[in-house]
């Protein structure tokens, strides 16, 4: 099978820097870290909610270590790099959907980065702030399905990130864009309801909420499992939309090297 093949060996490749990818999770660490600490120091002095101080610092632990899965994946699937190179010509011409090999690729990027980063991160934060596991099964398979709708989201949009470069040659500034508006309005830092009105109603039109905010929810038992719906219906709505863009990518290509 293509796609098992394809994401194998993004895993394999990944594996090859294991020692190096040991600094990006004890930065990662040390910056949830931080973050739990001013949220602890906070709820010192206010309720913080339904959340309270503990379900605060619980909050960012666990997006903390949902960014490696949700957020941080490859800018632009590569795509951007195969137009200036010229790569992209060869791509285009497999018998394989240019979306289908992309987003073969990143899930075994993102496979690794759950084994070996999201998991790590997490076990160190239970043992840091003595965070308690939820009891109920159900709530660990809620929340893995919304952690995969949210990484097919994330690929999604980072593959329209990429396609753009045939259009706009440099399409990083996008990648950087998308990652603003995404540390603003997932509910990374802040829980979406404690944002102003009108921001968290505009975050309400957006996919954002999906990458970060309700898989927590969801894992931290705040929110019922069926809210994943939301995402299914913003991964169908990308599909599409990837999709139509390729065929419109098959019919003007422009190569910027070779």
């Amino acid at each position: 099978m293509l796609f098992a093949v394809l994401a194998r060996k993004a895993y394999a490749r990944n594996l090859q820097y294991r020692g190096s990818h040991l600094l990006h999770n004890a930065v990662s660490a040390v910056f949830g870290f931080i973050y739990a600490s001013i949220w602890s120091g906070l709820g010192s002095d206010s309720s913080l909610g339904d959340y309270g101080a503990k379900g605060m610092v619980s909050y960012i632990a666990f997006n903390q270590a949902v960014l490696w899965i949700t957020q941080f994946t490859t800018n632009g699937l590569g795509l951007e790099q195969s137009v200036r190179t010229g790569q992209i010509a060869v791509d285009l011409m497999r018998p394989v959907h240019l979306f289908y090999q992309a987003m073969s690729r990143e899930w075994g990027q993102v496979w690794y980065q759950f084994l070996y980063k999201f998991i790590p991160i997490y076990v160190l934060y239970m043992f840091i702030f003595s965070l308690q596991l939820p009891q109920k099964a159900s709530v660990y398979g809620w929340t893995a399905i919304a952690l995969v709708a949210a990484a097919y989201i994330s690929i999604c949009m980072n593959y329209l990130i990429g396609i753009a470069a045939l259009w706009t040659t440099e399409s990083r500034w996008l990648y950087w864009l998308n990652y603003s508006f995404s540390m603003l309005l997932s509910g990374f830092f802040i829980p979406l309801e404690w944002l102003p009105g009108w921001l968290r109603t505009i975050s309400g039109f957006t996919p954002y909420p999906y990458l970060l905010y309700y898989p927590t929810r969801i894992y931290m038992q705040f929110e019922q499992g069926t809210i994943v719906l939301g995402a299914l219906l913003w991964g169908i709505g990308f599909t599409c939309v990837c999709l139509a863009v390729t065929h419109a990518v098959r019919r003007k290509l422009e190569v910027q090297g070779g």
